[in-house]
């Protein structure tokens, strides 16, 4: 059984150095592709409640956020984060890691050894 969950996208540096720090670490990890296999909604509900970072800061605003004519407006509340990374998982920052009742947001990579270290 793993110690550790996470959300991980592999065309992602700060992702893969995340792997790279629980492999250092021998931790035993549950590696998801989230964009191959979408979180659905009651899925980011669980990982919302477990999350130590404010739930507006799980979507990433990039790029994309832009394209979809998306703004902060719309991801002010838990329910409109879980709507629109229900709708389009690409915005979900990454990595996420989830180790019992706790997930962290990945970024910046210091934040992994200090989870990992608790």
């Amino acid at each position: 059984m793993s110690d550790v969950t996470i959300l991980h996208n592999n065309r992602c540096s700060t992702s893969r150095a995340a792997l790279e720090r629980l492999d250092d670490a021998h931790v035993a990890a549950e590696v998801v592709d989230y964009l191959r296999h979408p979180l659905d909604a009651a899925a980011l509900g669980g990982l919302l409640d477990k999350l130590e970072d404010p739930p507006t800061d799980l979507v990433r605003r990039d790029a994309h956020f832009a394209e979809l004519g998306l703004t902060d407006a719309d991801v002010e509340t838990r329910e409109q984060v879980v709507a629109v990374l229900a709708e389009h998982p690409r915005l979900l920052q990454r990595p996420v890691l989830v180790r019992g009742d706790r997930a962290i947001i990945g970024r910046p990579k210091e934040r992994v050894a200090a989870f990992l270290a608790d």
